[in-house]
């Protein structure tokens, strides 16, 4: 067998957000956000699309949105590329979806809470080393909790977990496993056997239980991914390249160090310049960042 990556938009959408998926979303969402513990009950999936209400605020796209029992909602990002400002758009989805609950003369005690839970493929905290962060609203000091805080930020990142099959665990282990692993399994590993929502979630991601245009889907947005990975691979190593022979030219004049730095930054900004219409500007804009 061979299975379809999670960790591309359209296949995560395919395994957590289908008609389907329910009891595999509910085993999901209480694996990383409740330790395994059966917390959540119900849920409905509705549309992630959350057009805003207000003219100025931007519209979102989310890949899988749920409405718990209770009646909190929980919205869940897979993100592969490292884009700019990415910490920053997960708070504003999170409060954007807070905030839109209410429509014009509603009051306040009818918002629910809100939970961005938030998988990404690279490393998003450099000085922590726990695969799941939790973060709540705290008194900056004493650290007690805000009363009613609203929302909740959940972040799951993927390269920080590195544990092997036979030493898995718990539900939140397995399910982290499938997200990091299942494009390089052949068959279900026999320690998920007895997680029937996991079974599922495989049978879901199996490649031969998508239709030709599901496919073709999938293999044009894994294309696209590596194609702007390679893309800025290459400028970066040719910038640097590039770049290092301007900084020794400049630096017989100001110096080797300063040179070098010079070098590289100029001409790490026209290589972006030059990706301007190749790439978005969720893309781009890392790399102007990086260079300024």
């Amino acid at each position: 067998m061979r299975f379809i990556n999670p960790k591309i938009d359209f296949a995560f959408k395919k395994i957590f957000g289908g008609n389907e998926s329910k009891p595999i979303l509910i085993s999901f969402l209480n694996a990383m956000i409740y330790n395994g513990n059966p917390t959540i009950a119900d849920l409905e999936i509705i549309d992630p699309y959350l057009a805003s209400r207000v003219q100025y605020l931007k519209d979102s796209y989310l890949d899988v949105k749920a409405r718990l029992a209770g009646g909190a909602t929980v919205i869940i990002e897979m993100q592969v590329l490292n884009v700019a400002s990415f910490a920053k758009r997960v708070v504003y989805n999170a409060a954007k979806t807070y905030s839109t609950q209410l429509i014009r003369g509603e009051g306040y005690f009818k918002l629910k809470p809100v939970i961005a839970l938030t998988i990404t493929d690279f490393e998003m905290f450099d000085n922590d080393r726990e695969v799941i962060s939790h973060f709540v609203f705290k008194e900056k000091k004493r650290l007690f909790e805000y009363p009613d805080p609203g929302m909740e930020m959940i972040f799951i990142e993927l390269p920080k977990f590195n544990k092997q099959l036979d030493q898995l665990e718990t539900l939140t282990d397995k399910w982290v496993y499938f997200m990091k692993n299942a494009p390089s399994l052949e068959v279900v590993p026999s320690t998920m056997e007895n997680v029937s929502e996991i079974q599922q979630a495989f049978a879901i991601a199996n490649e031969t239980n998508l239709n030709a245009e599901e496919l073709k889907n999938l293999e044009d947005r894994e294309r696209y991914i590596m194609d702007q990975q390679g893309i800025l691979r290459k400028g970066i190593e040719e910038g640097l390249a590039q770049g290092r022979e301007q900084g020794l030219e400049e630096g017989r004049e100001q110096g080797l160090e300063e040179g070098l730095a010079l070098g590289m930054r100029e001409k790490a900004l026209e290589i972006a310049r030059q990706l301007l219409n190749v790439l978005d500007n969720q893309t781009i804009i890392p790399i102007f960042y990086e260079a300024a």
